[in-house]
Formats: structure tokens, sequence, C-alpha cells
């Protein structure tokens, strides 16, 4: 395909004229379903070429070869043909598709990605443009292909700026680093509770893969990925990330963590790795919290995730989890029974604060890398504060974070030192029993000169009650020390 690097402009450009479409988010939907059974049609062309008796789960008629394919003949279904095809037939026949618990995972995918899909487009002849310009992708070519997996990588940006604010991938430099600083190893397997459309497990697999060596390595690495999400898009937009990451049975499951009793998990449903973003500022419905013992049932997304990641995660097992400040500084019931088990029961050997911005402009809450493992309790944990990189007051669409703005942290990293900068602390190592004197408030070599910055009024508010219940924290756990020095009860009357 000449000019691989225009595909979205030309489809956006095509799709910009069709009534159906109503801004971004069903413009990258409309292309997601569209893409997927491109991407699965090259998978099954090289199914059917190594498997001897393999058999399609779409019939013949919906397959994208049979129907979208323009061989220029003139017999191509377009306009209102093509449109009652795909509205009356080609979706409920891939919405109805019978699975079982028998039917392969790389077969039931179909099913499972077209449940919740929309179409979108009235215009049956700017539909069948659309599909001749998807259809000139040649994913049998190893360059092409490859060069697409960078496009929708582009394609993964431009939904951020299609969600709402809540809604907001983590950057691939942050997943990148992330996964640098775990080490897969091979035999190892990966999982994301939460993994939207699976940065993490692509950075995962990034790293993983020039470590295979031999052809068993090779399938240890196509088994090494494991991802549960609720939404049904970022899902669809996964599983067609890892076909074409050459993950021919992609163990991503569109299903809600939350859902099941933490206590019921046992060693089988553990993992040597988890890489995550929990979500946070959303909350589930009460019913929940009963899934979780009573002192960990938090009403905060990114704490119940927490808790789940601690259950799943194997003896000697590692993990790298993204959490706003909030979780951090938080002293409420919840927050510090979570922090208590994380430092009684785990590792947490490393906390990597990140510059604000880092998610912009997509939620300017500021968050933070915790590094922990399941090998002993912790004994001392570094917290480290990686700067804003010279030159930038902040990230943005246009300036977003890369890769080699955690040269310093990298650095640092199998160099441990403290630091003060202008009687601030940079980067400091802690005692377990010092976190624990301090009420588990452990927001810790924080950052000193924060600019004033204009926010929504949503976000205003979300900051300035962090900040309350920071400073709460702060005092709460400063008159409890004098109090304990000056022995008075909290009653007033002295001992």
């Amino acid at each position: 395909m000449s000019n691989l690097s225009s595909f979205v402009k030309r489809i956006r450009d095509i799709m910009r004229n069709d009534a159906g479409i109503n801004g971004d988010a069903q413009r990258i939907e409309q292309i997601a379903w569209m893409l997927f059974l491109k991407v699965y049609d090259a998978k099954e062309q090289d199914w059917e070429f190594s498997e001897e008796n393999y058999v399609s789960i779409i019939p013949d008629n919906c397959r994208w070869s049979s129907w979208a394919v323009d061989d220029h003949s003139g017999k191509a279904m377009t306009g209102d043909t093509l449109l009652n095809f795909v509205n009356n037939t080609l979706f409920p026949t891939l919405k109805s598709i019978e699975v079982t618990p028998e039917t392969p995972i790389k077969k039931s995918i179909v099913r499972t990605t077209f449940e919740d899909a929309n179409q979108y487009m009235k215009d049956g002849v700017l539909l069948r443009q659309v599909i001749n310009v998807i259809d000139e992708l040649d994913l049998g070519d190893y360059e092409e292909s490859h060069a697409f997996g960078e496009i929708y990588e582009s394609i993964l940006r431009e939904l951020q700026s299609a969600g709402s604010s809540g809604e907001f991938y983590t950057p691939r430099a942050v997943t990148d680093f992330m996964a640098k600083m775990i080490n897969p190893q091979i035999g190892e397997q990966v999982a994301d509770f939460a993994c939207g459309t699976g940065g993490f497990l692509t950075s995962w697999l990034k790293e993983l893969q020039p470590k295979a060596q031999t052809a068993d390595d090779q399938a240890k690495v196509n088994n090494s990925i494991y991802g549960i999400e609720k939404k049904q898009f970022p899902y669809m937009l996964c599983i067609t990330n890892m076909l074409l990451h050459n993950i021919d049975i992609p163990k991503i499951y569109h299903d809600n963590s939350l859902i099941r009793d933490v206590l019921d998990y046992t060693e089988d449903d553990q993992f040597d790795v988890i890489l995550m973003n929990p979500p946070y500022g959303g909350s589930e419905k009460m019913e929940v919290k009963n899934h979780f013992p009573a002192d960990l049932a938090s009403s905060e997304t990114a704490d119940l995730f927490m808790s789940v990641i601690m259950y799943r995660l194997k003896e000697n097992g590692r993990a790298a989890v993204i959490l706003p400040d909030g979780f951090l500084f938080g002293t409420d019931n919840a927050k510090v029974a979570i922090k208590k088990k994380l430092l009684s029961e785990f590792n947490l050997h490393t906390v990597i604060r990140m510059p604000h911005s880092v998610f912009s402009p997509y939620t300017s809450i500021t968050t933070n890398i915790l590094f922990f493992d399941r090998t002993h309790p912790t004994e001392e944990t570094w917290f480290y504060r990686l700067d804003m990189p010279e030159g930038y007051k902040n990230f943005s669409k246009t300036k977003p974070m890369k890769l080699e703005h955690f040269a310093p942290a990298m650095e640092w990293w199998n160099n441990r030192e403290e630091i003060t900068i202008d009687g601030f602390d940079k980067a400091k190592k802690y005692t377990a029993e010092e976190l624990a004197s301090r009420t588990y408030n452990i927001d810790l070599c924080g950052y000193p000169h924060e600019e004033e910055e204009i926010l929504p009024p949503k976000e205003l508010i979300q900051q300035y009650q962090e900040k309350r219940a920071s400073l709460n924290a702060d005092i709460d756990r400063i008159l409890a020390q004098i109090t304990e020095i000056l022995g008075i009860d909290l009653t007033g009357d002295e001992e």
C-alpha cells in the first residue's frame, strides 16, 4: 500500500461526509470492527495453510475475503446493497455465532468482539470507499504488517482524544518503561486485569520477544499474556492489537475483574508478573464491595484493583502498578488496610513519582508507579521523583512523554542514592516502620514547586479534595505524635 501513514487521514476524510458518523469516537469505533475483520481474515489464511482441517467459525459469506474485497470486476457490493448486507446479515450473524466452552479462543473472539459492536455509516457508497482503503493493507507482507502495527498505535492514540477524561490510555513511554524495569523472562506469564487496548501487553512482548532463541521459546512468548477488559470497544481494539502482534490465541477476556470473590482465587489464578494502570476515580456498584474482605472494601476502583493484584500475584512474582497520588496519601480505613497488607506481605521496593500532565490532556491527576514483589515483607522503600524534562512546562498531545524522559530514573535505578535538591528530597529510602509510623501516608519525595494550573471545574474540585485529604492526614499524624510525646489522651486528661 502506498503511503501507509496517510491511512487514517484517508478514512477520516471519507467518513466526514457520512451523516451516520458523529464525532471521533464513532469514527474510530467504525474503523475498529473493519480492521478486526481484515486482520482476522489474514490470520485465518495463515491457519488454513498451517492446520490441515481448519474450519472458520465465520460463515463463508461473512468472511472479509468474500464480501469486502473488491476485485475490480464491478461485482463488489456497494450502495444500498452493501449497507443492507452489513446491517442485516453481517452484524446479526457475527453477534449470534454459537460459542461453547469447547470453542477455541481464537474462534470465540469473533463473537465476543462483535457482541456490542456498532455500524454507524449510512451511506453505502462511502462505506465501500472506506472498506477499499482498509483492504489495501497487505498483512501478508512482513514489512507492511509490521509498519501497520505502528499505524495501529497511532489509531489507538487518536482514540485517547475521542474518550472522555475518565477514559484515557497509558502513554506508550510509561508502559515501555515499566516493562523494561520488570525485565520479562521466557516462561513467565503477565496479566493486566483492566487491559484497555493492550498497551502493557505489547510493551511486555516488545521486551520479551528478543529473548526468544528457539521455537519452544517463541511458543512461550505467544502464551505469555493474559488480559481482562470490561468495556467492549477497547476489548475489540486489544484483540486486534494482539493478532497484529502474532498472538494467535489471545487470552483476552471481555469481563469485569472485580466481580469475583478475591478469597476464591487459588494458585492457578495467579501470575508471575502483573503490569497495570487500574481505572481510578470511577466507582463500581455497591455489591462489588461484597467480593472483598470488609477491611479492604473501598469505594475507589483503584483500591479494589490493588487488592485483586495482591491476591493474584504468584509467590516470588513481580508487579508494577500505576496509582494516583490519592492512594499514597490516603488514610481512610480501606487505603490504610491495603497499604498495611502491601507492606507486610509484599516487598514494595520502589515508588516512582511521575511528573504532572503525563496523561494530559485526558486528566491532570498526578500518578505514581509502584514496583513490588511477593518475596518477603517490605524492609525499605525507595521513593524517586522524576522531574519534568528540561524545556517542558507540561506534556501535551503534541508533546507527549517519551521513553527517553525516564532516562534519569533508569540511571538511578541500578545505582541508588539519596538525592536532595534545594532542600527537598528527590530520592530517599524509608524503612517499613517509618512508613507505618506515618499512618501509611506515603506521600514522600513529592513535587515542591508546582505551578498553578487552571483546570476544568470537576478536576479542580477533585484536586482540592485530594489536597485537603492529604493535609488532614498530615495534621492527624502530627497531632498524634504530639499527644503521644506529651502523654495526653484525646479526652484531654493528662496521664
